[in-house]
């Protein structure tokens, strides 16, 4: 089973100033842009802007893993006690777990 990196996510207090810093000041791609999300072509990993909210203040960064095998990788991460925010769900249009690694932090894994 392969993991891999799919969205860096960042959470920002100003969308259009976040967005104009991500594109003037680094040149990156902007691919689309709204009040809540916005995503950079950054290559085969997405970098996604996402507004900030009181569980995710401003500056703080979530990881979004792809995996074959949703269900498969969810149960076995189960049985080794990794903490489970969400289990698979549709979101967003596919299906999306939410977990938190060993410093808390929570991440996402999609996959089928």
């Amino acid at each position: 089973m392969t993991t891999t990196l799919t969205y860096a996510i960042k959470f920002v207090a100003d969308m259009d100033a976040a967005v104009r810093f991500h594109t003037a000041q680094l040149g990156l791609k902007l691919r689309f842009q709204s009040p809540e999300w916005s995503e950079f072509d950054t290559g085969p990993t997405t970098l996604a802007l996402h507004q900030a909210s009181a569980t995710n203040p401003a500056g703080t960064c979530q990881l979004g893993f792809r995996v074959d095998g949703l269900d498969a990788f969810f149960a076995e991460r189960t049985r080794q006690n990794v903490a489970v925010v969400s289990p698979p769900t549709s979101l967003h249009g596919q299906r999306i777990a939410k977990l938190r690694d060993a410093d808390g932090a929570e991440f996402s894994v999609s996959g089928d």
